[in-house]
C-alpha cells in the first residue's frame, strides 16, 4: 500500500511539499513540488500537472502563509506532471518569476507568453536560506536534472529515483550513469518527484542499481535457456513481472525495450526482422 502523502507539508526550514493533487499509477500519490528557501522570494522545483485546481489552491494557501513570492521555477524534466502547471502557476505569481528547464531540442514548448530559461550541469541558485545545484541526471530523459541542497546535503531526485517502486527510462546506458552519480553526491536524504521523503539515500540508489542489473540478466536467462525460440517484449514483461499489475505491463515493456537494445548494442542478443529479440549464440565465443 503507498504511504499516505498530505497535500502540504513542511519537510526542513527551507523546504515545503506541496502534493500535485494528480494521482496515478505512474504518478503515485501525484507529483511531489517543492517551495525551496526561507525568504520573501523563493524557487518552486516542479509545477504539477494543468488543471488541477486543488494544487493551486494548496500552492496558493502556502505562499500566503510563507509571506513568499516566486522568483523561479525549475522544472526537472519535460514529462507533463511536472511541467504542465507552470502555465497556472505562472497566472497564480503574477510577479514574472523565471522558469528553468535543461535544454531538450524536440521538447521544449511552453504555453504562448511563457519564456523558458535553459539550465547548466552545475549552476547554482542563491535564494535566503537555501542553495540549489543543478546536477544533469539523463536517462530518465535526455533532460533530467536533480537538485542539491546544499545546506542541507539534500537531493530533490525529480523521477530518476521514487519514493517507492522504481523508474522508467528513455535511456538504459545514461540512466545507470546517472544512478552512480548520484550514488558519490552521497546525499543524507532524498526528495524525491513521485512517493515519500528517502531517509536510506544510499541504499535506496544501490537497489536501483542491483535491480537494474538484475533485470538485464534475467531477461538474458531467459533468452539463453530458449536459445531457439524468440520474444516480443511483452512476451519478457509476462514472463519477468508475473506480480505487477496489468496497467503497468506497458510502462515495464517500455523498460524491458531498453535493456534488450542495451544487449543489442553488446551483441549478446539478435533483433529479427520481425521485431523479436534472440540469444546470439555467438556471443558463447
Amino acid at each position: 500500500m503507498s504511504a499516505i502523502i498530505p497535500k502540504i507539508s513542511r519537510l526542513s526550514s527551507r523546504v515545503v511539499r506541496i502534493l500535485g493533487c494528480n494521482p496515478g499509477p505512474m504518478t503515485l500519490q501525484g507529483t511531489n513540488t517543492y517551495l525551496i528557501g526561507t525568504g520573501k522570494r523563493r524557487a518552486l522545483i516542479d509545477a504539477g500537472d494543468d488543471n488541477t485546481p486543488e494544487y493551486i489552491q494548496s500552492l496558493s494557501s502556502v505562499l500566503q502563509q510563507e509571506n513568499a513570492v516566486l522568483e523561479h521555477i525549475i522544472v526537472t524534466h519535460w514529462h507533463h506532471d511536472h511541467v504542465g502547471g507552470v502555465k497556472d502557476v505562472c497566472d497564480l505569481s503574477n510577479n514574472g518569476c523565471k522558469i528553468w528547464k535543461y535544454r531538450r531540442e524536440d521538447l521544449d514548448s511552453l504555453p504562448d507568453g511563457i519564456v523558458l530559461n535553459f539550465l547548466t550541469d552545475g549552476q547554482e541558485f542563491l535564494l535566503e536560506g537555501a542553495t540549489l545545484r543543478i546536477v544533469h541526471t539523463p536517462g530518465h530523459t535526455t533532460d533530467h536534472v536533480a537538485l542539491s541542497l546544499v545546506e542541507e546535503d539534500a537531493l530533490f531526485s525529480g523521477d530518476c529515483i521514487l519514493g517507492e517502486g522504481t523508474a522508467v527510462f528513455e535511456d538504459l546506458h545514461d540512466y545507470m550513469l546517472s544512478l552512480n552519480k548520484i550514488l558519490k553526491l552521497k546525499p543524507s536524504c532524498i526528495y524525491p518527484g513521485h512517493g515519500p521523503v528517502i531517509m536510506d539515500p544510499i541504499s535506496k540508489v544501490q537497489y536501483y542499481i542491483d535491480h537494474r542489473n538484475e533485470r538485464e540478466a534475467q531477461i538474458l536467462e531467459v533468452l539463453r535457456n530458449e536459445s531457439d525460440k524468440s520474444f516480443t517484449e511483452m512476451d519478457l514483461v509476462e514472463n519477468l513481472y508475473k506480480e505487477v499489475p496489468k496497467q503497468l505491463h506497458q510502462a515495464a515493456a517500455v523498460n524491458i525495450f531498453h535493456h534488450l537494445n542495451k544487449l543489442h548494442k553488446e551483441k549478446k542478443i539478435l533483433r529479427n526482422q520481425d521485431d523479436r529479440w534472440q540469444f546470439n549464440e555467438v556471443s558463447k565465443l
